[in-house]
């Protein structure tokens, strides 16, 4: 009985060395940094021309890539990579580029390149190149211009224009009511404040 066990252990033992030696063949040379395994980027799924959303997918990674036409009515999805028109109520996105119009919310994880417009627009992590208009504008930096009730971003260049507009550090310009830039030598300043 012992010596049909210690068979059956040697056999998987072998089995499981051979999956291993299967799994880092399919890895290329550069994938393989001092025995660790790198994660690879994520396989595309497929690119679409239009996409409406129906139901919720329930992670970027099942969601198909558009180039093109994406309209979230009624459901926001999570594509990560989206090209082109995006029209609904709640768009959202990890990379954009394009126009990107959303009733109630539009939100970008990582970087925006193109239009956002809608009531709430947030780049708030991300990189924004472009333009935000709506009630409320947040971004991590932009270059460009936002244009609300209240805009806010970590740092700017280019124009905020609104009600309240706040910059941790801005080489451009803000028109509006309640104007600050943190890292400015007049941090605060009505009507019109200038960072450089």
């Amino acid at each position: 009985m012992k010596k049909l066990l210690s068979v059956a252990v040697a056999a998987l033992a072998i089995a499981a060395s051979a999956q291993e030696k299967e799994e880092e063949a399919d890895l290329t040379p550069t994938d393989i940094v001092s025995n660790d395994v790198v994660e690879q980027p994520r396989k595309q799924v497929g690119v679409w021309p239009a996409y409406i959303a129906v139901c919720e997918i329930p992670s970027a990674a099942q969601a198909p890539d558009v180039v093109g036409l994406r309209i979230t009515i009624p459901f926001s999805t999570r594509q990560e990579s989206v090209t082109g028109f995006d029209v609904g109520l709640w768009g959202r996105a990890q990379y954009f580029e394009g126009f990107m119009c959303s009733l109630l919310r539009n939100d970008v994880k990582d970087e925006l390149s193109g239009v956002q417009i809608g009531i709430y627009n947030t780049a708030h992590s991300a990189d924004l190149f472009g333009v935000q208009i709506g009630l409320w504008n947040e971004a991590g930096s932009f270059r460009g211009a936002q244009a609300g009730l209240v805009n806010t971003a970590g740092q700017g260049y280019g124009a905020q224009i609104g009600l309240i507009n706040r910059c941790e550090e801005l080489y451009g310009f803000q028109l509006g009511l309640v104007n600050v830039i943190r890292d400015a030598e007049l941090q605060f300043c009505p009507i019109l404040n200038v960072g450089f």
